[in-house]
């Protein structure tokens, strides 16, 4: 129901994290990797485009430590189950995402790089990010330019490649490499500017910034339609049939009805949310993004 309603509005890419709209472009999952090797051909005849696959280390034993679980084998063999559908034009787009960690695997770039030489991945380098708190600790720490320097000092034929506008990595390729390289620069050039992300949390919640904690129901907006109860698949049925009704009362049959319960609320809640994410930073003294909806809607 909100998939339709958000490409209802101009958006063309949806990402599912963890865990099938149409009119998309393109249908992405970003995952560990532990199981998709199982259900990835179900997954692309579902319309999937692109995976996104988490993945910090190339260290059998240190991914152990890092995820504190086994299962490094089964992420490998999801890649390679990747890049076989795509021998086979499953048209996959493949990114590995790294985060570095500095005296934790920072040692590891070279070996990550080496992936992309003869593969058609795009790997891409994370800068670690504190969440502990929304509190600075760069002990991690790892910055872009130093991943530069360490990939520079073996490949000094790096080169940038021009990307979109709205896009969080920095491109770069390798001279005769078939994969490409990514830098997302959270802490040391962030892209808060062209930022163009919204995410939905998992039990319902709209999420403008990852760096933060606020966060805005769209589940219990949409639950008022049903007496504040889930909406299943009867209940829906049923609310359509109610605007059916209802448009066929006012003389307008032929008008589509509304994607979703409390269309008009839910936009505008989410107009305001998209507004405040982009304004918060210039509001004096604000405590963040509850401030910024109370200074919007107070707004001319």
């Amino acid at each position: 129901m909100l998939s339709s309603l958000f490409v209802s509005q101009g958006v063309t890419k949806i990402r599912l994290t963890g865990g099938e709209p149409t009119g998309l472009r393109e249908l992405c999952l970003t995952t560990n990797g532990l199981a998709l090797h199982r259900k990835l051909e179900g997954m692309v005849e579902a319309g999937l485009t692109g995976v996104n696959l988490s993945l910090d280390t190339l260290d059998p034993w240190q991914f152990q430590i890092m995820t504190r679980r086994k299962g490094f084998d089964a992420v490998m063999k999801s890649i390679e189950r990747v890049l076989e559908l795509n021998k086979h034009d499953a048209g996959i787009k493949l990114k590995i995402n790294c985060v570095v960690m500095r005296g934790i695997n920072d040692r590891e770039i070279i070996p990550f790089v080496e992936m992309t030489r003869e593969k058609d991945i795009e790997v891409r380098f994370i800068e670690y990010m504190p969440f502990d708190g929304n509190k600075w600790n760069e002990g991690k720490m790892f910055s872009y330019s130093e991943m530069l320097d360490v990939i520079r000092e073996k490949y000094p034929s790096l080169e940038r490649v021009q990307g979109h506008r709205n896009d969080t990595s920095k491109t770069y390729k390798i001279p005769g490499f078939v994969g490409s390289l990514g830098f997302i620069t959270s802490m040391t050039h962030n892209f808060c500017g062209t930022c163009n992300r919204l995410r939905i949390t998992s039990d319902g919640n709209l999420k403008v910034c990852l760096f933060g904690n606020a966060e805005v129901s769209l589940r219990d907006i949409l639950r008022r339609s049903n007496n504040g109860e889930p909406i299943d698949e009867t209940a829906l049925e049923a609310m359509k049939q109610v605007e059916i009704n209802r448009r066929h009362s006012l003389g307008d049959g032929s008008t589509t009805p509304s994607l979703a319960p409390n269309e008009k609320e839910l936009l505008n809640v989410i107009g305001l949310a998209a507004q405040a994410e982009r304004f918060v930073w210039q509001i004096p003294k604000a405590s963040g993004f509850r401030a910024a909806i109370k200074y919007l809607t107070k707004a001319p």
